[in-house]
This record gives C-alpha cells, structure tokens and sequence, in this order.
C-alpha cells in the first residue's frame, strides 16, 4: 500500500481510532486514580578524607581516595549495615530488607557527593527516613575505612543537604500517565484499524474490484435507503444522483465494444441481495427513454422480482412460453408510454436450470434479439445457483452488479470465473449501494422453489393483460392433443 492508502483507512476508519485512543485515555486516567500515591525525599551527603597536613599533594590524593570511595558507599545505603539501625532506632515497622526497596543513592558524576532519596507514603515519612540513612551511612560507613590501631577514620561523611518534605507526589504521575495512555491507544486504534482492512475482503470501491479482476467498472450507484420502496429512480427521479448513474452505465455500455455493441445482456450478481433486479429495471428504462426499442425478461426463475419492482401482473410469462403454452406475443407487457416491454418470469417451475438452458430459451432470444434494439435479462445470482452463467452463454454479455459491502472479494472472483468457465463475455462491473453497508449472506435470498414474495397491486391493463394471457394459455392447453 501507498502512503496515501494508509491515510484514506485513517479517514475511514477515524471513528475506530477515535475510541481506542478514548479508551487508552481513560484507562491511563483510571489507573492513574487507582494507583495509591507516593513521595520521594533526597538529602545529600559528601565524602571527605582528613589528611595529616594541608599539603596540595595530600588534598588532591585525598579527593582522589573519596571519590573511588563513593561508588561503594552509595551501594552500602541499601545494605542492612546501613539500615538496619535506621529500623531499630526509629521503631519502623518494615524490615531492612523491606526498606531497601524504598531507598535509592546515587552518585553525582566527578563528585564524593552522594543523593540518598527515599519513596513513602506520605511527605512526612519521606523526609524523615532519608535524614535517618543519611545520618546512618555518615555514623556507620566511616568506621569501615578505620585503620584497627586507629583512633578515628580518615574518612568523614558529613550531610550537606537534609531532606524536606516534598510538596507533590512522585508518582503516579497523571500527566504523563494520561499522555501515555493517549499514545497506546492511538497505536493500537491505528493497528487495528490496519488489520481490519487487511482482514477485510469486502468490496467497497473500484480499486478493490480492480484487486480482483480486469473487467473494468461501467458504473457506480450510490446508496439510497429509498431504494426498496422506491425503486425505479428513472421515472421517479430522473434528475437524481442514482438516474444520473444509471445513465452513465447506459452510456458506458455503448463504448464497450463499439464495433459490435451487446444486443443481448444479462444482468446478475454473485451473491443474492445486490440489487440485480433494480438495476436491470432502471437500465432498461434508461435505454428505452432514448427510443430504443427494449425488452426486459424476468428469467430469475428461483426468486423472480421484475413483476414487483415494476408493479405489473406476473403470472404468465417466461416459462409459459418455454413450455409451449403461449407465444411471445401473448405473454409481452406496455409498460407505460415508454418503449419498454416486459416479459416476467411466469409460474416458478421445478427445473430452472433445464428450461433456461433449453433449445427453446436459445430460439426465443433470438427471437427476440431480432425484434428489439436490446434485450435485457434479469438472472439468478451466480453463485447459488448455475442459471445466471446458463443464460449468460446464450447472450452478448453480462453485467455483474456487486452491493458494496455485500459481495467479498473471492465471491467477485467465483462469479467471474463461473461466466468465463461457460465462455460467456463480461462486459463489466456495476458498483452498487456505494459507500454503505448491507447484508452479506446467502440466506437473506431464499430461493427455495415454489416460494415468491406477494407482488404489489397490478394496474387494471396489467391485470387485462395477465387475464387474456391466461384465457389465451388454458385455450391452448385445452386444443393441445394428448400426448404433446
């Protein structure tokens, strides 16, 4: 990935980072609360040797035997030599062991000074114990420097600063707590907001169709939470973003191949739920409102949807024709005023696949390539079922429409490579729903056979149509001899 890239998750994904940086914030804050607080106090000793005269030679080799001296002095302020009297004249109630974790000397860099600093519970006790160690070590450490036949030590250790109690506490530390927790959070709210996206194999833009395959992307519909309700954005909202959309794939489609341009194209998805059916619909209308002359067919023979979306009579149809019980003729719907006819799917049958892939369907489409500029399919999905890649053989094309956020990359990949396996050409890829989030699983579609959704009211020459279609189909049936 580019800089760039890792910006635009940044952006994405703020929210998510955001809240980790929250979270590390109050829990630093939290902590920092519960944490009880302590104090140090540092007194300050120094190091000298007495010489027998105030030579210049003596001074400096005396200065010299201190500072060499001081380094192990300052590891004696932790050993029970030094503490223990500090326990037992003071009455405290810790052992010299316990004590040594709460004192810290240390020796100021080219000196024989040493700092003894003490951490306690409170300011009082902080002082007092580092003036009691200091006071030890200038008692007890020069008596391990005296010479046995010595009256006193050379070595004298005097306290040169005592310490006082400290008007803040040590530790913890709120603001420099806070401003870690700040930073953790911030790290791992950009960790794992990285990690998501590379663990995230949804589709949501071009760039990730283009990770994917070369089919290039004809169109980009935006999300509209309208769209169930109010579906045909051409005739409800031409001058809409999601019309304007529509149009441009119409436009795109011209350019595809503008030697020989698709006459016949299935529309389909990979996964069900992506908005196939919409945008089959619109597209037909946005062709038809050029004056082409345009045919949609309902050959979703699993979950057939046209009849509703457009609100017209959809009990003959498709598969009335494939099964020789009415012509072309009978079973095509006006819609409206517009150069659009319809064909819906008809009665569900039990063998989809067989009838689709039938003699009949590949003389029917040629039928009706011949007698329109461009015939429309509307199919199943392709990855439940095999009708979609079925009638794909058959046609000039297909359209593939990928619901952002629905169809993950390797089903993108599947249903691509289940329209090449049956050498059918895809023409491109039509984004839909982009940027927002929608369902992605199998189980939202039921294409169980025999179950169809309720189709809203018919208009009146919708249902005359659908009622002579029928009269028309029994009449047949009834001529038929046995045995057809």
């Amino acid at each position: 990935m580019e800089l760039r890239d890792y910006f635009t998750i940044l952006r994405d994904r703020w929210i998510l980072v955001l809240a980790c940086a929250l979270a590390g914030t109050l829990a630093a804050g939290l902590l920092t609360l519960a944490t009880a607080p302590t104090y140090e106090a540092t007194s300050q000793i120094y190091v000298s040797v007495q010489t027998q005269d105030g030579s210049t030679q003596n001074l400096a080799q005396g200065s010299s035997f201190s500072q060499s001296q001081v380094v192990g002095f300052a590891d004696l302020a932790t050993s029970p030599l030094v503490l223990q009297p500090v326990v037992d004249s003071n009455g405290l109630d810790v052992t010299a062991e316990e004590l040594a974790d709460r004192v810290a000397a240390t020796v100021k860099l080219n000196t024989s000074l040493i700092d003894v600093t003490t951490t306690a519970a409170t300011p009082e006790e902080a002082a007092f114990v580092s003036n009691a160690v200091a006071d030890s070590m200038s008692s007890v450490l020069p008596e391990l420097q005296r010479p046995l036949d010595a009256a006193a030590s050379p070595v004298r250790i005097t306290v040169t600063r005592a310490a006082t109690e400290p008007t803040s506490q040590s530790s913890p530390n709120t603001r420099v707590n806070v401003a870690v927790g700040l930073l953790i959070g911030l790290a791992v709210g950009i960790g794992v907001a990285l990690l998501r996206t590379v663990l995230d194999t949804r589709i949501r833009s071009a760039a990730d169709v283009a990770a994917v395959t070369d089919t290039p992307v004809l169109g980009s519909v935006a999300y509209d939470a309208s769209a169930p309700e109010d579906p045909l954005v051409i005739i409800s909202h031409p001058l809409g973003v999601r019309a304007e959309a529509i149009r441009r794939l119409r436009t795109n489609l011209q350019f595809v191949n503008a030697s020989s341009r698709p006459r016949s194209i299935v529309v389909t998805s990979a996964l069900p739920g992506e908005g196939k059916t919409t945008t089959a619909s619109n597209l037909a209308l946005a062709i038809a409102d050029t004056g082409s002359k345009v045919v949609l067919i309902d050959a979703d023979l699993r979950r057939p949807s046209v009849a509703r979306v457009l609100g017209i009579e959809g009990a003959v149809g498709l598969t009335t024709v494939l099964i020789g019980n009415a012509t072309i003729d009978d079973v095509v719907q006006e819609y409206g005023t517009t150069s659009l006819d319809v064909i819906t799917s008809g009665e569900i049958p039990p063998n989809p696949s067989e009838l689709l892939g039938s003699q009949q369907m590949a003389s029917l489409l040629e039928d009706l390539t011949s007698r329109y500029d461009v015939v429309i399919l509307d199919t199943a999905p392709l990855l439940p079922v095999t009708d979609g890649a079925v009638v794909a053989k058959l046609a000039d094309g297909a359209l593939v429409v990928v619901g952002a956020t629905v169809a993950h990359r390797p089903h993108l990949e599947s249903a691509v490579a289940a329209l090449e396996t049956v050498e059918a050409r895809v023409l491109g890829i039509v984004l839909n729903r982009v940027p927002n989030e929608k369902r992605d699983s199998y189980t939202y579609y039921d294409y169980s056979l025999g179950k169809d959704d309720k189709a809203p009211n018919a208009s009146k020459a919708s249902k005359a149509r659908g009622h002579k279609a029928r009269r028309q189909t029994v009449g047949r049936a009834a001529a038929a001899p046995e045995g057809r």
